[in-house]
């Protein structure tokens, strides 16, 4: 079935190649980058733009700018990513990768000159607004495109195989994203942002770190060293919810010496959901899809709680962060 627009852009669709042919160009780029994942995207550029206010100047078209530029690096990155690890051999024979949703070269969608102009297209039109804001700012911003550029294109080789893929994810998803979004529109950066951005990192690395977890045994057998496979699944399970802990204990610690405004506290409204999660992340991860997860999610379990906690916690955080403006 050919997906709606809502499902492309809030899951990552199973479709076949007559559903792929039957679809636009624009899905289709939207379907192979997995546009699902952009939200996690957003709030880091949204976060920084809210931190940038105070300064007294906002740049309302560099903070567009920022959020294409961005969503435009990270549809690369995604690409790239399936686009090694099938040369890699990685997702080949069915993998993890190709049972949860479209990986356009193993599942013949594009061929590897289709691929590759996707990626050329979209890393270019990523650099030329990079370009655009560096022209627009000035020598910072460039730095902050640079370190962008250099995770973009060794995330998957050799960071991800080497136990470096999770912290860079909090290193990008945090103090990159977040700082250089509020400085392209206030040129200043500030001790308040870094304590933010360090503990919004958390919440993306969380959510790889429960995609890892889920495909721990078939990374391991491809020879991909990712954290969770050097940590075990229990060790990786534990430090997702040392993690998320940590969110709670940073931003409290920040209200009590001052740091943050008493709103802050808001991100409390998301202990439930947490609650919830921790349930699913204290026990082994099935082997077999248990009765209360869907069909169409499964074999994504550990992920898909982590991400629908995180866009939980991370919109109880901008709530937070706009009333503590007003």
């Amino acid at each position: 079935m050919i997906p709606t627009w809502p499902e492309v852009m809030t899951k990552i669709p199973r479709l076949d190649a007559q559903d792929w042919s039957a679809m636009g160009l624009a899905k289709r780029w939207f379907v192979a980058t997995r546009a699902a994942v952009f939200v996690m995207t957003l709030f880091s550029a949204g976060i920084g733009m809210l931190l940038a206010i105070p300064a007294g100047h906002f740049d309302v078209i560099n903070a567009v700018l920022v959020c294409f530029g961005l969503i435009l690096a990270h549809a690369t990155n995604n690409l790239l990513n399936d686009w090694t690890d099938s040369k890699k051999g990685v997702d080949k024979d069915n993998y993890f990768r190709t049972q949860y949703g479209p990986q356009p070269l193993e599942n013949g969608l594009l061929s590897a000159r289709q691929m590759m102009g996707y990626i050329a297209v979209t890393g270019a039109l990523a650099l030329a607004v990079g370009a655009l804001l560096v022209f627009r700012t000035d020598i910072v911003t460039l730095y902050f495109m640079l370190a962008g550029a250099f995770f973009v294109v060794f995330y998957t080789w050799p960071l991800k195989y080497i136990g470096l893929g999770e912290p860079a994810v909090w290193l990008v998803w945090g103090p990159l994203m977040v700082l250089g979004s509020a400085y392209v529109v206030s040129a200043e950066l500030t001790a308040l942002q870094l304590w933010v951005a360090l503990v919004y990192g958390i919440g993306p690395t969380s959510v790889l770190l429960g995609k890892h977890t889920d495909k721990l045994e078939q990374d391991k057998a491809k020879g991909v060293h990712t954290l969770p496979v050097m940590l075990g699944e229990s060790g990786s399970r534990r430090l997702t919810l040392v993690l998320w802990v940590m969110q709670y204990l940073v931003l409290t610690l920040g209200v009590v010496f001052g740091v943050l405004s008493v709103w802050y506290l808001l991100v409390w409204l998301a202990l439930p959901r947490l609650i919830k999660t921790v349930k699913r992340f204290r026990q082994p991860r099935p082997t077999e899809r248990p009765h209360d997860v869907p069909a169409d999610v499964w074999p994504l379990y550990l992920v898909a709680y982590a991400f629908d906690y995180n866009k939980l916690f991370s919109g109880t955080l901008v709530l937070a962060m706009l009333l503590s403006l007003v």
